[in-house]
């Protein structure tokens, strides 16, 4: 059965074009906090692969998504590196041990090792392919090598990434071992994703708009588009969908084999359409803070169907939802998708 997520993805004709959200399967939705309570954190429920595919599928059954995104967290891969990640209720999550030399990075797992400690994720894929609808896509989905690497060396999340991007400046050759390493991680991870069953892989580059656009492709873009061209050369009917977060800037200089590109809500989606809408499929790329409101969420709807017109275009927000969105809004948002693209 074909799956019109994956259809959009490559760009065919679709009855409508169709929708999800980053951080689908969350906080906003009370089913989601029951399942978390029970698993006791966030950690634990990322490594549970039953409850981390229920709450997988939650959105799908309730909010009426598209497609699936699988339950889980980017920091798995370091964690499973060997790097010691814990998760501070209202801080985030935390490295105690973060990366300053070469010496802290050679003790780390690479390639075949790291990856095949992922089981609990590959497990939750197989459990929730068993349970999805066969016309809804899973999508996978990995953080770009850059935005793993700000984690490892400064510990935690960051406003300056005066760390990293010290390093960035003062030792670029450490830099570039500590995104080789894990940009080899991450390649073999995504290929045990597919494996499992994933339709479509995601690569997040959360802190991509920390990096000034002359230094972009060295020290992200160019690592993202590498494990682009290491999965379409074995898997060519997977679509990939890049997602740098805040580059407008860069939109001149995006290149690589991959089928779709995330325009983030700081990013105009005619500009986007402009320069790439031509190469590329565009998702996105509503503000998901109009989810608070009904109407701002049908205007911008309504201003998406315009621009892009139906054509090469996948819904979404331009970020994570919020944890506050009420349900009934997220579900607004869905079902005015389909409405205004409905062929």
């Amino acid at each position: 059965m074909s799956k019109i997520f994956v259809d959009a993805c490559f760009g065919k004709e679709t009855p409508y074009t169709p929708v999800w959200m980053m951080r689908q399967a969350g906080r906003y939705l009370p089913e989601y906090m029951e399942v978390r309570a029970q698993a006791g954190d966030f950690l634990s429920l990322c490594h549970d692969p039953k409850k981390a595919c229920e709450v997988t599928l939650q959105p799908v059954d309730i909010v009426g998504v598209d497609a699936a995104i699988l339950f889980s967290d980017i920091l798995v891969v370091p964690d499973e590196m060997g790097m010691d990640l814990e998760f501070i209720k209202g801080e985030g999550p935390k490295f105690n041990d973060p990366i300053k030399t070469e010496a802290d990075l050679n003790r780390l797992l690479g390639g075949e090792e790291a990856a095949s400690r992922l089981t609990y994720v590959y497990d939750t894929i197989k459990l929730i392919k068993e349970q999805l609808a066969d016309d809804k896509a899973l999508i996978g989905f990995t953080g770009a090598p850059w935005t793993l690497a700000t984690y490892m060396i400064e510990g935690e999340g960051t406003k300056t990434y005066n760390i990293c991007k010290k390093m960035m400046y003062s030792n670029p050759e450490l830099l570039h071992k500590i995104l080789v390493k894990v940009t080899e991680v991450v390649k073999l991870y995504m290929e045990k994703q597919i494996e499992a069953g994933i339709d479509v892989v995601q690569i997040f580059d959360s802190w991509a708009a920390a990096i000034e656009p002359s230094k972009y492709d060295e020290f992200s873009w160019k690592y993202m588009v590498e494990i682009a061209d290491y999965l379409k050369a074995k898997y060519p009917h997977i679509p990939i969908i890049m997602f740098p977060k805040g580059i407008p800037a860069f939109l001149d200089k995006v290149y690589g084999n991959f089928e779709v590109f995330g325009v983030d809500w700081s990013t105009p989606m005619a500009l986007a359409k402009e320069k790439l809408g031509d190469k590329y499929v565009l998702q996105g790329n509503m503000e998901p803070c109009r989810l608070y409101s009904q109407e701002a969420t049908t205007e911008c709807v309504e201003a998406l169907q315009d621009i892009m017109g139906g054509k090469r275009h996948i819904f979404n927000l331009g970020h994570g939802i919020l944890p506050d969105v009420p349900v009934a809004n997220a579900k607004h948002f869905i079902a005015e998708c389909h409405r205004v693209s409905k062929k």
